[in-house]
């Protein structure tokens, strides 16, 4: 929007008024300026100096990879610096120093503890971080004091305690990772031995009824088993043959006992033959089943051949005298038959023995194997607090050697350190103040005092300095104006005015140039 006419000739008329202003006022803005910038330029040179002298802490990282060697110290430099950092802004610390190096002794009637307040002021702490991942890659200690000297002596101090309690603090915190782990490695082997013992003693207690045992605890049953089976095929052997042996003495007797006749001893043998033919045929039935190195066949092999010899006994009988000449003695088969009826019974006892304790013995494994799925249960879960344990322990075994390690690669120095990268500076310059500022503060309040002192005596004078403002007061238009008339006498004060103004302002700009100039060279 192009701008009025009006606004043009209200901007013209401020520009020429303010101009008008400052040819009028010049020297009520130059002077009050120029005492302004001397006020604070002048007291940048009354107030003590102070010099800072600093000094660049690089953090190196550990040299060894953590591939190889993992650190077991605190991770987080930012809160170990400050934890560092307090330590040794402590009252005993900064006391040290200040006896050291007779801190603030200018300052009479100052406690420890003020000194300690006013070094802690001069301290500063300057990280620098990363621009890519904002990491701390080093640091800066500064200190300030009236000496230069006693400045660089004092941020040596500093840094040497930073670097040294940096290296005590990662020591000592590896050291007590370390014994951490092993108190809790010893209560890790405490609880593993327990659990081992628990283990055993359950072992001692179930013996024969382990889930390890079971196969051979099926084997021994089938073989127990199978003892019985041919103790109890070898008792019913025993007991047949018990009632032939009782058969063959009651027909003896009968025979011997009752009226003798021709045909007795054809009776007797008819009895023996058939007997013959039974254990023959037993026999058969048996080698179809066992080999000959069997007992029972061995046994009803020994059987046939007594039968045999009895039956030879007593053909030969038949062939001798009357059987009326031996009345009077024992017949020697009938005690053969007696003494072998004997040694049966006494093997059927034998066999009843043996098979109650077969019996016995599998009733014993029979309860080991029905016992054996609780016991499995039981040993399960003592085993499985077992391996808990034992992975407990193998874990913070791990971590032990692994902390011991890292504790070792800290007592050579070989992790994270601080390195000194620039020694203390030697301040050449103070740092307070800075008087090349103080130089353009003192200017710029010079002139906003200047400023401020010429708009306020133009606000409050009521003379009227040009036509334009005689005419804005007056109720009726202008009709004829009558010019200024100057005499030469005014037109020479006027030119004086105005190289007196160009006088003063050009000296007040040397002298403001000169002023900046040395406070440039000299601090």
């Amino acid at each position: 929007m192009p701008e009025l006419p009006e606004e043009q000739e209200s901007t013209t008329l401020d520009f020429e008024r303010c101009l008008d202003i400052f040819r009028r006022r010049h020297m009520q803005f130059l002077i009050p300026m120029f005492v302004g910038w001397l006020v604070v330029w002048g007291a940048s040179w009354l107030l003590p100096t102070r010099y800072k002298s600093t000094t660049l802490i690089l953090v190196e990282h550990p040299t060894m990879p953590e591939s190889y060697v993992a650190p077991n110290v605190n991770e987080n430099l930012q809160d170990r610096l400050q934890s560092i950092t307090q330590q040794i802004l402590s009252r005993t610390r900064l006391l040290m120093i200040v006896d050291k190096l007779h801190l603030y002794e200018e300052r009479s009637g100052l406690t420890p503890d003020d000194k300690v307040e006013l070094m802690r002021k001069d301290i500063s702490v300057e990280l620098v971080r990363n621009e890519k991942n904002h990491e701390i890659t080093a640091f800066n200690v500064s200190f300030m004091a009236h000496d230069p000297h006693t400045a660089q002596s004092v941020t040596s101090e500093l840094t040497a305690l930073f670097i040294n309690e940096n290296l005590k603090v990662r020591q000592a915190q590896s050291e007590d990772t370390t014994k951490f782990i092993e108190r809790q490695l010893d209560d890790a082997r405490t609880a593993l031995s327990d659990q081992e013992a628990k283990v055993r003693q359950f072992q001692s207690a179930h013996v024969g009824v382990l889930p390890s045992q079971q196969a051979s605890n099926l084997q021994i049953l089938g073989g127990l088993q199978q003892q019985l089976q041919n103790e109890e095929d070898s008792l019913n052997t025993a007991k047949q043959q018990r009632v032939y042996y009782q058969t063959l003495i009651e027909q003896y007797r009968t025979v011997h006992t009752a009226t003798k006749t021709a045909d007795g001893g054809q009776t007797e043998l008819g009895a023996v033959d058939q007997e013959l033919n039974r254990l023959r045929a037993q026999l058969a039935d048996l080698n179809s089943r066992y080999t000959d190195s069997y007992p029972d066949v061995q046994k009803v092999k020994q059987q046939i051949a007594a039968t045999e010899q009895r039956r030879q006994d007593l053909l030969s009988r038949g062939e001798s005298s009357k059987g009326g000449q031996d009345s009077g003695a024992q017949n020697p088969t009938l005690l053969q038959l007696q003494s072998q009826l004997q040694a049966n019974q006494t093997e059927v006892g034998s066999r009843e023995r043996a098979i109650a304790s077969l019996q016995a013995r599998i009733n014993e494994y029979q309860e080991r194997l029905n016992a054996q799925p609780a016991t499995e249960q039981q040993l399960a879960e003592l085993t499985r607090g077992y391996e808990q344990s034992k992975v407990n322990y193998d874990e913070l075994l791990k971590k032990k050697n692994q902390s011991a390690m890292a504790t070792s690669m800290e007592q050579m120095q070989q992790g994270e350190r601080f390195t000194m990268l620039d020694p203390p500076s030697l301040p050449f310059k103070p740092d307070f103040p800075n008087r090349l500022k103080f130089c353009v503060l003192g200017l710029a309040f010079g002139f906003g005092l200047g400023l401020a002192l010429m708009v306020g005596l133009e606000f409050f004078e009521d003379r009227l300095h040009g036509e334009k403002e005689i005419k804005a007061m007056l109720p009726a238009p202008v009709l004829a104006e009558i010019p200024e008339i100057q005499t030469e006498l005014d037109e020479q004060r006027a030119k004086r005015k105005i190289v007196r103004g160009w006088a003063v302002a050009a000296a007040e700009l040397l002298i403001i140039l000169v002023g900046s100039g040395i406070s440039y060279l000299h601090g």
